[in-house]
């Protein structure tokens, strides 16, 4: 009976994960380039129920006949294992922002920021103070050689992420620079930190350059959305609930068959 209490207070806890992650995927919905979180669980080991005295034999006068000695598998409850985050690709909004970007496939932007080296999937940018492309955080975008400077009034950003300005649109364009996307072997791994910035770990492995057929394209004047679907989050929600009011339910049971075991059966 007391097991019982184990077991519905760790399915309690278990939803409660998976409500953190729901909440947090609704909160974010509108958010450019968000990516969903989805919370994990696993069952604890299980106990094998055995029958005492049994060697697995019955015997009778005339011989004897193979008897299963077990009785089967005992559940002991359910434990949080991880969030991770669904890297699925988001629906794309056109913006007609020149410097609206948005990334076909895989890969992150990389994003300088005070705290290090940040990657992103959200292309909403803008030219600084300084002309140089930045977040609306104000932090520069890098490009493969360095920061992105631009200081004419014409810009085409290409599939390949090349960075293209002109004086006039007569005039000749000129290469400033490319945007640097990257990837890496393990993304699942990455660390959240806000905004929708990640950052590598040990888990996820170095960032590395995308080229050639592994590189995303580019799409100027489009942005990612976050690749929630509020629908779906809100029936996951629905569900948590009453799963969670399951499992209180029988904690309520448990409870009052304890107190009628201890207050009314010890009395005989």
């Amino acid at each position: 009976m007391i097991r019982g209490l184990y077991t519905a207070s760790s399915g309690m806890r278990a939803q409660e994960h998976r409500l953190d992650a729901i909440s947090n995927n609704l909160a974010n919905v509108d958010l450019n380039g968000y990516k969903r979180d989805t919370s994990v669980h696993k069952a604890f080991p299980e106990l094998l129920i055995r029958r005492f005295d049994d060697d697995g034999m019955f015997r009778f006068p005339m011989g004897s006949v193979d008897t299963a000695p077990t009785v089967g598998r005992l559940g002991t409850g359910v434990e949080y294992n991880e969030s991770f985050t669904v890297f699925e690709q988001g629906s794309l909004k056109p913006t007609e922002n020149t410097f609206d970007l948005a990334l076909e496939d895989g890969g992150f932007f990389t994003v300088d920021t005070p705290q290090g080296v940040r990657y992103t999937r959200n292309g909403s940018f803008w030219l600084g103070k300084e002309q140089i492309l930045e977040t609306k955080d104000g932090f520069p975008v890098m490009g493969e050689n360095g920061l992105i400077r631009i200081t004419q009034d014409h810009v085409t950003i290409d599939k390949l992420g090349r960075v293209w300005q002109q004086e006039t649109i007569e005039s000749d364009p000129e290469l400033v620079d490319t945007i640097k996307v990257v990837g890496f072997a393990r993304d699942r791994f990455l660390q959240k930190q806000g905004s929708s910035f990640w950052s590598e770990n040990e888990h996820s492995g170095p960032a590395t350059d995308l080229a050639g057929l592994d590189r995303p394209g580019v799409i100027q004047g489009f942005l990612e959305g976050s690749n929630v679907n509020p629908v779906t989050e809100m029936v996951n929600m629905i569900e948590v609930n009453r799963a969670y009011e399951a499992n209180q339910k029988v904690i309520g049971t448990h409870d009052s068959l304890l107190n009628r075991l201890i207050n009314q059966a010890a009395k005989y």
